[in-house]
Parts: structure tokens; C-alpha cells; sequence
């Protein structure tokens, strides 16, 4: 479940998701929510996503974060065009 403030994410583990995507929040508002989340539901997977960059993203690691998506990657790959054929 995407979202953006640790409320949002401790009702969403707390309905019972598996995996809590913690979106567009500052390093530090991110762990502060991250540490809040696997107190509440320790067996919830916490995942940084959003503006994450290479130069940053040592500031996105941290003891409570299980996954970081990083759009950054794939951004400015060249699109292939292909058809398939079965």
C-alpha cells in the first residue's frame, strides 16, 4: 500500500498489508515512520520510494527500511521497439 506519512502507513499495516510503500517523504520524517511502522507490525516490509537518486541514497538506508525503489533507473533508459510473434 503506497503512502505518505506514517499514520497512513500504520493503518495500512494494521489492516493487514504486507508491505507498506513509504512515498516521497524526507530521510528523516521516512525513518522516524519506518521505526514507528515495525514496532507496531514487525513483520511488515517498509519500502523507500520517491525521489530517490543514486547521490541520495545512502540517506534512504536505514535499520527499519526492507526495500528502496529507485524510478531513477529506468527513467532515462532508451525505449526498444519489438513486436512478438507466437
Amino acid at each position: 500500500v503506497e503512502c505518505s506519512s506514517a499514520d497512513e502507513a500504520l493503518a495500512a499495516a494494521g489492516a493487514g498489508a504486507d508491505i507498506v510503500l513509504m512515498d516521497n517523504l524526507a530521510p528523516q520524517e521516512l525513518h522516524v515512520a519506518a521505526a514507528q511502522v515495525k514496532a507496531a507490525h514487525p513483520r511488515v516490509t517498509v519500502e523507500a520510494s520517491g525521489g530517490i537518486v543514486l547521490e541520495t541514497l545512502p540517506q534512504f538506508l536505514g535499520p527499519h527500511i526492507d526495500v528502496v525503489s529507485m524510478g531513477c533507473l529506468t527513467h532515462s533508459a532508451p525505449a526498444l521497439d519489438f513486436a512478438l510473434r507466437v
